[in-house]
Protein backbone atom coordinates (compact mmCIF):
# COMPACT_ATOMS: atom_id res chain seq x y z
CA UNK A 1 0.00 0.00 0.00
CA UNK A 2 0.85 3.50 -0.11
CA UNK A 3 -0.57 6.89 0.79
CA UNK A 4 -0.56 10.15 -0.89
CA UNK A 5 -0.64 13.78 0.71
CA UNK A 6 -0.83 16.07 -2.13
CA UNK A 7 0.00 20.25 -1.03
CA UNK A 8 0.73 22.77 -2.80
CA UNK A 9 -3.50 24.27 -3.39
CA UNK A 10 -4.52 27.22 -2.98
CA UNK A 11 -6.12 30.73 -4.82
CA UNK A 12 -4.17 32.73 -7.54
CA UNK A 13 -4.81 35.19 -10.11
CA UNK A 14 -5.06 34.46 -13.89
CA UNK A 15 -1.74 34.06 -15.08
CA UNK A 16 -0.20 33.20 -12.00
CA UNK A 17 1.55 29.67 -10.91
CA UNK A 18 1.11 27.28 -8.19
CA UNK A 19 3.28 23.71 -7.63
CA UNK A 20 1.35 20.55 -6.61
CA UNK A 21 3.47 18.35 -4.46
CA UNK A 22 2.67 14.69 -3.69
CA UNK A 23 4.38 12.84 -1.42
CA UNK A 24 4.27 8.92 -0.41
CA UNK A 25 4.60 7.05 2.27
CA UNK A 26 6.79 4.76 0.40
CA UNK A 27 9.37 4.63 -1.91
CA UNK A 28 8.34 5.28 -5.84
CA UNK A 29 11.21 4.36 -7.25
CA UNK A 30 9.37 1.15 -8.75
CA UNK A 31 5.85 2.60 -9.22
CA UNK A 32 5.88 2.96 -13.08
CA UNK A 33 2.74 5.17 -12.88
CA UNK A 34 2.01 8.15 -11.19
CA UNK A 35 -0.33 11.12 -12.19
CA UNK A 36 -2.31 13.91 -11.43
CA UNK A 37 -6.08 14.45 -11.67
CA UNK A 38 -8.78 17.10 -11.52
CA UNK A 39 -12.31 17.15 -10.46
CA UNK A 40 -14.86 19.64 -10.85
CA UNK A 41 -18.89 19.70 -9.08
CA UNK A 42 -20.51 17.83 -11.40
CA UNK A 43 -17.89 16.57 -13.45
CA UNK A 44 -15.94 13.38 -14.01
CA UNK A 45 -12.56 13.05 -12.82
CA UNK A 46 -9.98 13.70 -15.76
CA UNK A 47 -6.20 12.95 -16.29
CA UNK A 48 -3.83 16.52 -16.02
CA UNK A 49 -0.73 14.94 -16.35
CA UNK A 50 1.01 11.15 -15.80
CA UNK A 51 4.73 10.23 -15.82
CA UNK A 52 6.01 6.68 -16.08
CA UNK A 53 9.06 5.10 -13.98
CA UNK A 54 11.41 6.13 -16.25
CA UNK A 55 10.51 10.18 -16.54
CA UNK A 56 8.17 10.02 -19.71
CA UNK A 57 5.35 12.55 -19.33
CA UNK A 58 2.15 12.86 -20.84
CA UNK A 59 -0.55 16.22 -20.76
CA UNK A 60 -3.74 16.70 -21.50
CA UNK A 61 -4.40 18.64 -24.25
CA UNK A 62 -6.05 21.63 -22.47
CA UNK A 63 -2.65 22.03 -20.27
CA UNK A 64 0.16 21.37 -22.53
CA UNK A 65 2.61 23.81 -22.36
CA UNK A 66 1.29 25.26 -19.60
CA UNK A 67 1.86 22.54 -16.86
CA UNK A 68 4.83 20.36 -16.16
CA UNK A 69 4.74 17.26 -13.87
CA UNK A 70 8.11 15.44 -12.63
CA UNK A 71 9.06 13.05 -9.66
CA UNK A 72 11.93 13.14 -6.94
CA UNK A 73 12.12 9.66 -6.48
CA UNK A 74 15.07 10.45 -3.45
CA UNK A 75 11.98 12.29 -1.75
CA UNK A 76 9.35 9.94 -2.67
CA UNK A 77 7.33 12.85 -4.16
CA UNK A 78 5.53 13.82 -7.37
CA UNK A 79 4.96 17.14 -8.43
CA UNK A 80 2.93 19.39 -10.79
CA UNK A 81 4.44 22.97 -11.98
CA UNK A 82 1.05 25.09 -13.00
CA UNK A 83 1.76 28.32 -14.89
CA UNK A 84 -0.54 30.56 -17.06
CA UNK A 85 -3.30 29.35 -14.81
CA UNK A 86 -6.73 29.89 -16.37
CA UNK A 87 -10.33 30.10 -14.67
CA UNK A 88 -11.15 26.88 -16.31
CA UNK A 89 -7.95 25.54 -14.41
CA UNK A 90 -10.11 25.67 -10.92
CA UNK A 91 -10.85 22.29 -9.64
CA UNK A 92 -10.00 19.56 -6.87
CA UNK A 93 -6.46 18.10 -7.63
CA UNK A 94 -5.89 14.63 -7.43
CA UNK A 95 -2.45 12.16 -7.50
CA UNK A 96 -2.87 8.70 -8.11
CA UNK A 97 -0.25 6.21 -8.06
CA UNK A 98 -1.00 2.59 -10.10
CA UNK A 99 1.14 -0.07 -7.83
CA UNK A 100 1.72 -3.36 -9.65
CA UNK A 101 0.20 -6.11 -8.32
CA UNK A 102 -1.39 -3.87 -5.46
CA UNK A 103 -3.54 -1.36 -7.00
CA UNK A 104 -4.63 2.12 -7.40
CA UNK A 105 -3.97 4.71 -5.00
CA UNK A 106 -5.67 8.36 -4.52
CA UNK A 107 -4.24 11.16 -2.40
CA UNK A 108 -7.29 12.67 -0.65
CA UNK A 109 -7.52 16.04 -3.10
CA UNK A 110 -6.05 19.88 -3.02
CA UNK A 111 -8.31 22.72 -4.00
CA UNK A 112 -6.64 25.09 -6.91
CA UNK A 113 -8.82 27.98 -7.46
CA UNK A 114 -7.92 30.96 -10.60
CA UNK A 115 -9.72 33.72 -10.15
CA UNK A 116 -10.13 36.00 -13.04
Amino acid sequence: QVQLVESGGGLVQAGGSLRLSCAASRSIFRINDMGWYRQGPGKQRELVASITRGGSTNYATSVKGRFTMSRDNAKNTVYLQMNSLKPEDTDVYYCKAMVTGSGVYWGQGTQVTVSS
